[in-house]
């Protein structure tokens, strides 16, 4: 039996806040949203969360079903690249059906390193304001 997926974005709420507190960006195969999680939110998962959403556009149940067991292990050997409390939806287009495997991990990795540098810059920028000076 796997063992459950702590980094799981679950509530409805919670990816509403990251909807509207982030812009639309997209990579090759997924677009994505980020947002750092609030501090009052923090306390369920210490680390990132990820959710996955794949519309019904993208084909019928087994074409979405297969879609996601894919962005879920890929987003499974990417999670040590993702360190900061940050809520990150991923999009992915048609094409990740079709993809190779080493693309979807290779994009997903990259999309985590830019989050994470994102965060990283945005948390120097908040320590730089509140310095006195």
């Amino acid at each position: 039996m796997p063992t459950p997926f702590p980094h799981r974005l679950r509530k409805h709420a919670d990816y509403q806040i990251v909807y509207k507190a982030a812009r639309k960006q997209f990579g090759k195969q997924i677009a994505y949203f980020h947002a750092p999680r609030p501090a009052e939110r923090r306390s369920d998962t210490p680390g990132p969360r990820i959710g996955l959403t794949v519309p019904k556009a993208l084909g019928k149940a087994v074409d979405r079903n297969r879609i996601k067991r894919r962005l879920r292990e890929a987003v499974r050997h990417a999670l040590p690249l993702l360190t900061a409390p940050v809520d990150v939806i991923l999009h992915p287009k048609r094409s990740v059906i079709d993809a190779d495997f080493a693309v979807l991990e290779r994009e997903v990795s990259v999309i985590f390193r830019s989050v994470q540098a994102a965060a990283e810059r945005a948390s120097a920028k908040k320590t730089n304001e509140a310095k006195p000076q």
